[in-house]
C-alpha cells in the first residue's frame, strides 16, 4: 500500500513539473495554484516575476474552517477566491492545478472563481 501511495505521489510531482515548464505568473495576468488534501483546499495567486502571493485563500482560516474538502466546498472556496481577485482589481489569471487532475475539486474551484467573473 505504501508503494502505492509513493507511485502516485511520484506521477503527481511528475505532472507538476511538467505543467510548471510552460506556466508563470505575471503582474498583469497571475499564476493561481491549487493544493488540496483529504482534510484541506488551498489557493494562492502569485506573481512569479517578483515571487509574491498577491492573493489567498484556505480552509484553515478561522471563518472558512466549516467549509470541508469536498466538490460544493470548492465551488464555495472558488467564488471566496473570485470575489478577493475583484476586490484587488485581478480579472485574469493563469490556472496551476499543480498536478492534480481536472476533475472534481479542482474542476469545480475552478467553476466557482468563474462563476464570479475570473477569466483563465
Amino acid at each position: 500500500m505504501l508503494r502505492k501511495m509513493l507511485e502516485k505521489d511520484r506521477k503527481r510531482l511528475k505532472r507538476k513539473v511538467h505543467i510548471r515548464k510552460r506556466i508563470s505568473g505575471t503582474p498583469q495576468r497571475p499564476r493561481m495554484t491549487v493544493t488540496r488534501s483529504n482534510r484541506r483546499i488551498s489557493i494562492q495567486v502569485i506573481d512569479d516575476t517578483q515571487g509574491h502571493t498577491l492573493v489567498s485563500a484556505s480552509t484553515l482560516e478561522k471563518e472558512l474552517r466549516t467549509i470541508k474538502a469536498t466538490v460544493a466546498g470548492a465551488a464555495q472556496l472558488g467564488e471566496i477566491m473570485g470575489k478577493r481577485l475583484l476586490e484587488k482589481d485581478i480579472k485574469s489569471v493563469v490556472f496551476d492545478r499543480n498536478g492534480y487532475l481536472y476533475h472534481g475539486i479542482v474542476k469545480a474551484l475552478a467553476d466557482g472563481a468563474r462563476k464570479v467573473g475570473v477569466q483563465f
